[in-house]
């Protein structure tokens, strides 16, 4: 069985940038002055699922009053008067 993996030694990066380096770098830092101040972005009513939440105030009363509407229409105002006549008779 013939090896189809060539292994290559890591060739050094000819600008002098090292992406690892600048990772590492841009990291989060030890100490944030700001960590406290941003805290209150993500708690209590600021929690992603209450941002959700509160971007739409009635639309769950909403689909519960359509969704009653249709059950109700569905069930109790049927039109009979169209039912019996095709397209070429009298509609009156």
């Amino acid at each position: 069985m013939r090896h189809t993996r060539i292994l290559r030694a890591a060739r050094p990066n000819l600008t002098g940038f090292d992406p690892k380096a600048y990772a590492a770098a841009a990291g989060t830092p030890a100490n944030d002055p700001w960590a406290r101040a941003e805290a209150w972005r993500y708690t209590g009513p600021f929690t992603r699922w209450n941002r959700f939440k509160m971007a739409f105030p009635g639309l769950g009363i909403a689909t519960v009053a359509f969704a009653a509407y249709c059950g109700y229409e569905y069930m109790f105002l049927k039109d009979d008067h169209h039912a019996e006549g095709g397209h070429g008779e009298s509609h009156h």
